[in-house]
């Protein structure tokens, strides 16, 4: 299942609690024909609509994305625990909130780390997607999962689960992570991680081997 838009209406949005965070129709959302552009992404807020809604930075993103005629950016936040039952009660997707397409589907899934205390909450979204949470287990039929925000600067605890990081401002190099992604449609992740490696300020876990010692501290590894 990659839309959950006809059993949302039909069976899950009557059951759950504040089903108007799911609705995606609020004033200025961006609606457009995914068969219109060349890129799709998703900026994803890993906790409530209710606190995520007032996230300024991932607001500015997404109306910068949406300017670009070829770029339809939407948004995802993390459903609340009846909304996470019902949908794997039903073996549906964590969803994007204008189209209710699977995160899955997506060229680019941005997530913003705000806070350490949501990190759970970004597995439970990629393993909800169908995304494996690993980013090592991902292949070629995968969006590329990227972080950013104030806790990217110490990226190394949740670095296995990203392809990329932003470091420092997003606004600043959002559009140029788009044009890589239109400009790699299609080709091998290995691809376009060398395209977005180019970019200053992205930081590919990947590339930069790291030991944890038995004390916990994470450092580059000495046959890196």
């Amino acid at each position: 299942m990659t839309n959950v838009s006809e059993i949302l209406d039909r069976d899950i949005l009557p059951r759950v609690e504040r089903p108007s965070r799911y609705l995606g129709t609020e004033l200025n959302s961006e609606h457009k024909d995914p068969a219109s552009v060349d890129v799709r992404m998703c900026l994803a807020f890993p906790d409530l609509y209710d606190l995520g809604l007032g996230n300024v930075g991932l607001l500015i993103m997404y109306a910068i994305l949406n300017r670009l005629d070829w770029c339809w950016c939407e948004r995802a936040y993390a459903p609340a625990p009846d909304m996470e039952q019902a949908l794997r009660d039903r073996g549906a997707p964590a969803f994007a909130s204008e189209s209710k397409d699977s995160l899955s589907v997506f060229d680019g899934v941005g997530i913003t780390l705000q806070s350490e205390l949501t990190y759970t909450n970004i597995l439970t979204m990629l393993e909800l997607a169908g995304i494996p949470v690993r980013a090592e287990d991902r292949d070629d039929s995968h969006p590329l999962i990227f972080g950013g925000g104030p806790s990217v600067f110490n990226p190394e605890p949740v670095a296995p689960f990203f392809d990329f990081f932003v470091i420092g401002e997003g606004e600043d190099v959002i559009l140029e992570i788009a044009d890589v992604f239109r400009e790699t449609k299609g080709q091998p992740r290995a691809v376009k991680l060398d395209a977005l490696e180019k970019i200053e300020g992205i930081y590919i876990p990947e590339r930069y081997p790291m030991d944890t010692l038995e004390d916990g501290r994470i450092v580059p590894a000495l046959d890196g």
